[in-house]
């Protein structure tokens, strides 16, 4: 039936991206739209919409950002400020998000919305389409993270034009859930081949400083790799089946924290050279940092970006054990 075919499809979706990450092939420039926007067009999208976004996201030619966090609303999504006010058959667009990864070279953006200016909460909300290329109407700031890159970006409209909007009005919360459920579940099987050629630098730098004598340093190792087979078969274990409320953020839980200590491991291994650069540093030029520096940096967001640890235990709690809600104002 239909959820055979379902899970059949994000089968052959995970053979082939793994694939890919295995040819050690370059990162793909168009994975938001791929791996988010196509497996949410599909579920959500109308025939119409389908046909207009689908062919250019899989060609690699429109590139797209999420819209989701806003400086009041970054964890807490069904905060979001964000408005949109319908004009006949378009919506004008007025809000900034935070934290948008590759908004300088996306050209398209999917803005989670207010569209009902009484609702609250989750309720009210849609799923908007809106182009990037509008002057005047929608500028994009880039946000310079502690690694010397700008992946980030702030993003301000101001009465940008979005003219379609994905699962009908007010069902954007629905919408937004399913896309996070491809975020954090199953897409991370590919990402996961990456972390573990991360695991096997970390191993050879252990044995290069010679920190893979220490007992404890072996079990930190040993354990990196236990954590990422059992996170390997946690995620195949829930390919498709959409019923598990709490998946998705169990696998948000298992990858953001594994990924933070295998960062802090890559620098316990290499001992004080970890605090030196591959070149010399000025004030005048940018820093650099080699692979395993850089891995330590970024990681300590992982367990932040993508709904931090603590919105998961929350999702956990309240949706699967049936714990009490938490007090929100």
């Amino acid at each position: 039936g239909g959820y055979g075919n379902r899970t059949a499809s994000l089968v052959q979706q995970v053979v082939w991206a793994e694939e890919y990450v295995r040819a050690k092939a370059p990162p793909r420039s168009g994975h938001i739209g791929e791996k988010l926007l196509a497996p949410t067009l599909i579920a959500h999208g109308g025939e119409e919409q389908k046909r207009r976004f689908l062919p250019p996201v899989a060609r690699g030619e429109e590139l797209w950002c999420q819209g989701y966090s806003e400086p009041g609303a970054g964890s807490d999504l069904a905060g979001v400020r964000t408005a949109a006010v319908r004009e006949g058959p378009s919506y004008r667009v007025t809000g900034q998000k935070i934290w948008t990864s590759l908004a300088h070279e996306a050209d398209w953006c999917f803005v989670l919305a207010r569209t009902d200016p009484d609702s609250r909460r989750h309720h009210g909300l849609s799923f908007l389409l809106v182009p990037m290329d509008q002057p005047g109407r929608v500028e994009v700031r880039p946000i310079r993270q502690m690694t010397g890159t700008s992946e980030f970006n702030e993003v301000f409209f101001e009465g940008a034009v979005a003219e379609h909007v994905v699962g009908g009005e007010g069902n954007g919360w629905r919408v937004a859930m399913s896309l996070l459920g491809f975020e954090r579940g199953v897409s991370t099987l590919a990402q996961q081949i990456g972390f573990a050629e991360e695991l096997g630098r970390v191993v050879r730098a252990a044995v290069e400083s010679g920190a893979a004598d220490d007992p404890v340093v072996r079990d930190r190792l040993v354990r990196q790799w236990a954590e990422l087979r059992a996170m390997r078969w946690n995620a195949l274990s829930t390919l498709g089946d959409a019923r598990d409320a709490g998946a998705p953020s169990v696998a948000k839980l298992l990858w953001g924290g594994w990924h933070k200590r295998l960062g802090e491991l890559a620098m316990l291994v290499r001992g004080a050279d970890a605090a030196v650069g591959p070149a010399d540093w000025s004030p005048s030029a940018p820093y650099e940092l080699d692979v395993l520096q850089h891995l330590f940096l970024f990681s300590r967001a992982d367990t932040i970006y993508g709904g931090s640890d603590e919105v998961q235990r929350t999702i956990i709690a309240e949706r699967v054990l049936g714990l009490p809600k938490e007090p929100r104002g």
